[in-house]
């Protein structure tokens, strides 16, 4: 058996878990609107799809109107975002990696989303395939601060090279790298990752190299 077998992969959720990008356009465009200031522009999207809500927001709204913050920040908990999950899709194979996935392999999700995620995760019908969800609720520092990584690392009692981090962004390869995590870059070439795939399922093969290995 190799030094490096892997006994819990973290998963990034937006990017990795979801194409979300249709839902976050819909979501922070709406609430935006709501306080009659202009839609994101694409640079914007691009900030939005690796932040949290309120980091999102504040960066929002200091392109706009700064004295709107703290009034979009205390709205946002009580928007309904049922709609805007259903404008998730879920990443092809997501289903089969996990089944096909050894059952001694913990499965975690590191992500930046903070209330929305339970929600997302029933709604989809993922409810109970995380053996563990860290949040931007569950941290300090959220991505790409390690800290939700070296709570997870924690929480399983294991070695920093005992994992994989699956991230699509640079706010993920920032967290692996600070918790020393090995990084795998989805869809995403530009990253410096040990590996890169454009297919989850090829994590399984990654999986079984470095046990064999």
């Amino acid at each position: 058996m190799g030094t490096d077998t892997t006994k819990v992969i973290i998963f990034d959720c937006d990017g990795v878990l979801f194409d979300s990008r249709e839902a976050n356009i819909a979501f922070y465009n709406q609430i935006l609107s709501q306080f009659n200031l202009t839609p994101m522009t694409a640079a914007e999207i691009e900030y939005v799809h690796v932040s949290t809500a309120e980091e999102a927001f504040r960066y929002l709204l200091s392109r706009r109107d700064p004295r709107d913050v703290e009034e979009v920040l205390a709205q946002r908990p009580h928007v309904d975002y049922t709609p805007f999950i259903r404008l998730m899709h879920m990443e092809p194979n997501l289903r089969e990696l996990l089944g096909a996935l050894p059952q001694q392999i913990k499965r975690a999700i590191s992500t930046n989303r903070s209330y929305t995620i339970g929600d997302v995760l029933r709604t989809h019908g993922l409810e109970g395939e995380f053996d563990l969800v860290v949040s931007a609720l569950d941290v300090k520092n959220p991505k790409p601060d390690p800290e939700s990584a070296l709570k997870i690392l924690r929480h399983f009692a294991i070695a920093p090279l005992e994992a994989l981090f699956v991230g699509d962004s640079e706010t993920d390869q920032r967290a692996a790298g600070g918790a020393q995590v090995p990084f795998i870059a989805y869809k995403n070439r530009s990253l410096q990752a040990d590996y890169h795939i454009d297919d989850l399922l090829a994590i399984k093969e990654i999986v079984t190299n470095r046990k064999e290995g």
